[in-house]
């Protein structure tokens, strides 16, 4: 979709090298891999473009290019709470896209050639190099997936590949951009659109019929998301949550009460067993018999889980029903963290226990 503004108000012409481009990309390597198609195709198309005397758009036509070494300066800005609230907004979501972006094309780079990366050192670099750039009126930048597939299909393994790439535009902007301008966009066009097929997985849309439909649907949420507001961070952001809401709900399913009646009208057991949340403290006070008639109750909790104030609530009433009717309740085997809570706010000793957790 990036591309497809180049091909507003343009002839034939522009589509005949875009397809020419992508006939090289797609059809040197059949004959030889030794040189990276997509250079051969761009220089290819450049040579041609101005031998012909075409009327395309060019890379010089796109903004004035840079041609001096970048200088180091420190910002003259008041450090204070202003302008801090001036610049957060932008960078706190340039940081949010940079890191999807970035340890999204960590795990392409991974599937692609079979190698683990340190994906922390990935992110800390990353944020070291946009603070230096900064001082050298750079623009905050981070891994970009195209450019690492044309690296990887191109044969760059080893860490100096980027290295290597960096310098070299450093070499062509700084040197040849006399002849940097003349290069015209369909030739870059044609490997943009080789690296967005290459990039994409094909499989995803045949896995939809096998995939569980709670996933299918979050990466076509996540998709539809990117496309329409062309916002990386808010559909991934979106898929996370949708994610995170699916999750829950499958987990909230982990829960099973058993119950063992020890003496008749007298002692009951209940044996909780899975994990006590939001999702499934609905379904765990539903376990309970609350019109039965005991003298004691055991709510024995050795192999449940409480993880949130909504489990500790539901756990509060279901002691707060069976006291009411005078039966005595003990309970066992609660993990620390709830135990803590429980102790904190005073929880089964004062009838105004759900009101004490409300207001904590």
């Amino acid at each position: 979709m990036a591309q497809l503004p180049e091909f507003e108000g343009a002839g034939w012409q522009m589509y005949a090298m875009v397809a020419a481009g992508l006939g090289i990309i797609y059809g040197l390597p059949y004959i030889t891999k030794a040189v990276p198609s997509p250079l051969i195709a761009i220089v290819v198309l450049t040579a041609f473009s101005i031998l012909m005397g075409l009327d395309l758009r060019t890379v010089g036509d796109m903004g004035q290019l840079p041609d001096t070494l970048p200088i180091f300066l420190v910002p003259d800005i008041p450090l204070n709470f202003k302008t801090l609230m001036i610049i957060l907004p932008y960078s706190v979501t340039l940081a949010a896209v940079g890191l999807l972006e970035t340890l999204m094309t960590a795990v392409i780079v991974d599937d692609l050639t079979d190698t683990p990366s340190q994906k922390n050192r990935e992110c800390a670099g990353q944020g070291i190099a946009n603070i230096l750039a900064g001082l050298f009126g750079g623009m905050a930048g981070c891994a970009m997936i195209g450019q690492s597939v044309i690296n990887i299909k191109s044969g760059g393994r080893g860490r100096l590949s980027t290295f290597f790439a960096g310098m070299f535009l450093l070499f062509l902007l700084l040197v040849l951009a006399d002849w940097v301008k003349q290069i015209p966009m369909a030739a870059l066009v044609a490997v943009m659109i080789m690296v967005a097929f290459g990039t994409f997985n094909w499989a995803s849309l045949k896995n939809l019929k096998t995939h569980p439909k709670t996933s299918s649907l979050v990466m076509m949420t996540t998709v539809i998301v990117v496309v329409y507001t062309h916002n990386l961070a808010l559909g991934v952001f979106i898929g996370v949550l949708m994610s995170a809401l699916f999750f829950a709900r499958k987990v909230s399913r982990l829960m099973l009460v058993e119950t063992e009646l020890v003496e008749e009208g007298k002692h009951r057991i209940y044996r909780v067993y899975g994990q006590i949340f939001f999702a499934s403290a609905d379904n765990f006070s539903a376990q309970f018999d609350f019109k039965e008639v005991l003298e004691k109750l055991t709510i024995d909790m050795s192999q449940a889980h409480f993880w949130d104030l909504t489990g500790v609530g539901a756990l509060d009433k279901v002691v707060l029903k069976f006291r009411r009717e005078g039966t005595d309740v003990e309970i066992l085997g609660m993990n620390e963290a709830s135990a803590t809570i429980v102790e904190k706010l005073g929880i089964h000793d004062k009838p105004d226990a759900m009101e004490l957790m409300l207001k904590h």
